[in-house]
């Protein structure tokens, strides 16, 4: 058995624990099994990077804050990621408390390259346990791993996990609820005359500061400082007061005189704790039976091969969107036939007035046009959530690295990418991990190309609108085409930003490929879970409240005695758009589309529901739905409003636009100026209507109607 905790004083019980790990070691699963469904997301203060937090509760219904810091590989600060994990297990992170306890989830089939994070966090002197999460795996490969051997050489409790299948969490519990004393000393050495400068410096920072902390921790915080860049920090308290000026003057001396004796002080640490990790595996792995090919190498063989890997990729994804169209299909007209007939329902009812046409024609037309594609969204992240918990999203961007390195974009850049296809925000938060800053940037200004979420509804209507009879396959067909010129225009626009603005080396590409697992069923339901909240949220708030000042907008002043279709035309939406028609015609677009793109400047789901809007007020739904609103809207000659050329035209906009006050928002907040959310905003314009002209213009020179 593993280390027996040692009983804790009440002054040390636990109240947050952290959980730590590398990329891929199954940390989030954890988080999942401990939170289930109290959990909360967010941001550290100051910076976006993504903050997972809940409640875990003990069997004596103890409650105890769990964070689900980001996956990192070292606590050697190289990327703004590293560095949120750095902070927070410093104390140094504001609003976020330091973790009284630390569960180290570690990968049971890559001891050796996952300890190196755990030597590390030891030097921290924080109360820890370390989790060896997979052992089903291990074993499988023929590794059998003595847990209690690996614990007494750690020095700290080992649990043996399997944390999708809830195997060891009860375990994890208990040492959680009886609490871990600290009893470690730095076992790994480094060479006699690198140990006396640091030995040097402890002296020095413990002898003026008067730090309170153990002389180990004080030890850690100097050889990361060693391997470091260092500056000042303003902010720092007395326990982090060597990041000053004084100190990191001393350092660098000491950085100097180490390369007068032939050593680099980061080299050095980093051999010296591999070469202790393997002192400590040399009797805990015991591997049996000859080494066969694995699973993973077999389907490895097939999904990155350079031809197969790109024909399985493409075909992934186009199975998506037909999935989208087809299963999605029945649950989006139970969702429009019950709106439609709460506004009837509704109408019939009330009295007649101005708060019955809010509720039918603002609030219900409004909300309902975009809640009908919710099922379509969760499809989208039940296949996103699906390829990341298999281990295929390594893969696909190991195939697409050969393509983006040739527009300059780094490896790395394709996680950021591909997950900019559920939202851009989450996309460009997750470029944290690039540690070039201009490679980083790159990302961030061609991220939001890459067709979220939020236009799926614009798709699909336009689409249904395109090809009203068409087979699934035909629909999925052309919504792959939407989300492929996205990916060509961001790999397009990445190659100017490179050759131009944001000139730099090619990057190196360098990825872990994390074996195949089949996914937790109730990790996938969670991950839709909190998705579907976030969409549903962003209708009852954003969305309503754009349809409420919408149909004010577009309902004043009152003009009783017109025709719907000329009040709507004479209110002040009618006149903004009417203003705006000269410009956008040539796209095809009329004022009411008009009246859509300048809605949608809050979100791009609010292009359908100010559709909605518009056209309920106009009178032309007659309750058949926003689809036949649009197949018969009209000119005033009374040539067709939405013909296909004209849907092509839209949906090419709505490919390029940064339509997402959002992502503004978030990339201001990420670059820390205004001069690049700027930027973005007009050159993702100016390409949107330019394409869109293209579209339109090119089309009819073709002989498209």
């Amino acid at each position: 058995m593993p280390v027996t905790p040692t009983p804790v004083k009440e002054s040390h019980v636990i109240k947050t624990v952290a959980l730590v790990g590398n990329p891929n070691s199954g940390k989030t699963t954890l988080f999942n099994a401990f939170t289930r469904l109290r959990q909360k997301v967010g941001n550290y203060p100051g910076v976006t990077v993504e903050k997972k937090s809940g409640k875990l509760v003990l069997a004596n219904d103890r409650v105890i804050n769990v964070v689900d810091l980001p996956g990192t590989y070292s606590l050697s600060v190289r990327s703004p990621d590293e560095q949120v994990v750095h902070d927070v297990l410093m104390g140094r992170m504001e609003d976020a408390a330091r973790p009284d306890m630390i569960v180290c989830v570690v990968d049971a089939s890559n001891l050796e390259r996952h300890l190196y994070l755990v030597s590390q966090v030891q030097d921290l002197q924080i109360p820890m346990v370390v989790v060896l999460n997979m052992v089903d795996e291990a074993e499988e490969k023929g590794m059998t791993i003595d847990a209690e051997k690996l614990s007494k050489g750690l020095g700290v409790p080992v649990v043996p996990m399997v944390a999708n299948k809830d195997i060891g969490v009860g375990r994890l519990k208990e040492l959680i609820a009886g609490g871990v004393e600290v009893n470690y000393e730095r076992k790994w050495k480094m060479a006699p005359d690198l140990e006396e400068e640091v030995e040097h410096i402890v002296r020095l920072i413990m002898a003026r500061n008067n730090v309170e902390r153990p002389q180990a921790f004080v030890e850690a915080l100097i050889m990361m400082a060693l391997g470091s860049r260092l500056k000042t920090d303003p902010k720092a308290k007395a326990v982090t007061r060597f990041y000053q000026e004084q100190l990191i003057e001393q350092i660098h001396k000491v950085q100097e005189r180490l390369k007068q004796y032939g050593l680099r002080a980061r080299t050095e640490a980093i051999e010296a704790r591999y070469d202790w990790i393997k002192s400590v595996l040399k009797d805990v792995i015991r591997k049996e039976g000859d080494q066969k090919v694995s699973a993973t190498e077999k389907i490895d063989s097939v999904l990155t091969h350079r031809v197969w890997g790109w024909v399985s990729f493409v075909g992934l994804m186009v199975f998506m969107f037909y999935m989208i169209f087809t299963i999605a299909a029945y649950p989006m007209g139970w969702i429009d036939t019950g709106f439609a007939r709460l506004g009837t329902f509704a109408g019939a009812r009330l009295p007649s007035g101005i708060f019955t046409d809010l509720l039918v024609n603002g609030i219900i037309a409004g909300v309902g046009g975009v809640v009908v594609f919710l099922p379509q969204i969760l499809i989208l992240f039940l296949f996103i959530g699906f390829l990341q918990d298999t281990g295929y999203m390594a893969r696909a961007a190991f195939i697409m690295d050969r393509m983006m390195t040739r527009f300059g974009l780094h490896g790395k850049s394709f996680i950021p990418l591909l997950s900019s296809f559920a939202c851009a925000i989450p996309g460009i938060m997750a470029s944290r991990t690039i540690e070039n800053p201009k490679d980083r940037l790159v990302t961030i200004l061609v991220a939001p190309l890459m067709s979220c979420s939020a236009r799926l509804p614009v798709y699909a209507i336009m689409i249904a609108v395109l090809i009203p009879h068409a087979a699934s396959w035909q629909k999925a067909g052309i919504m792959f085409l939407m989300y492929l010129l996205g990916i060509i225009g961001a790999c397009g626009m990445a190659l100017l930003f490179k050759k131009t603005l944001l000139r730099s080396q090619r990057p190196v590409f360098i990825m872990e490929l994390p074996p195949y697992r089949l996914p937790s069923f109730k990790s996938l339901m969670i991950y839709m879970w909190e998705r579907s909240r976030m969409f549903v949220k962003r209708a009852g708030t954003v969305i309503l409240g754009m349809s409420i000042v919408l149909w004010a907008l577009m309902s004043f002043p009152r003009h009783a005695d017109m025709p719907p279709s000329q009040a709507l035309q004479h209110s002040y939406a009618g006149q903004i758009g009417q203003m705006m028609e000269p410009a956008i015609k040539p796209l095809g677009f009329d004022w009411r589309i008009g009246i859509g793109l300048v809605g949608s400047m809050a979100a791009r789901e609010v292009f359908v529901s100010t559709m909605s809007i518009v056209f309920n007020l106009d009178g032309s739904t007659s309750g058949q739905g926003l689809q036949k609103a649009f197949a018969v809207a009209h000119w005033p000659d009374g040539r067709p409003l939405f013909t296909p050329l004209v849907c092509l035209s839209l949906m090419v906009f709505y490919v390029f636009a940064l339509q997402c006050m959002s992502t503004i928002a978030v990339v201001h907040r990420e670059t820390n100026s205004l001069l690049w959310p700027a930027f973005q905003f007009v050159y993702m314009g100016i390409l949107a209507y330019c394409m869109a002209f293209l579209t339109y213009q090119g089309g009819r020179l073709l002989g498209f109607a």
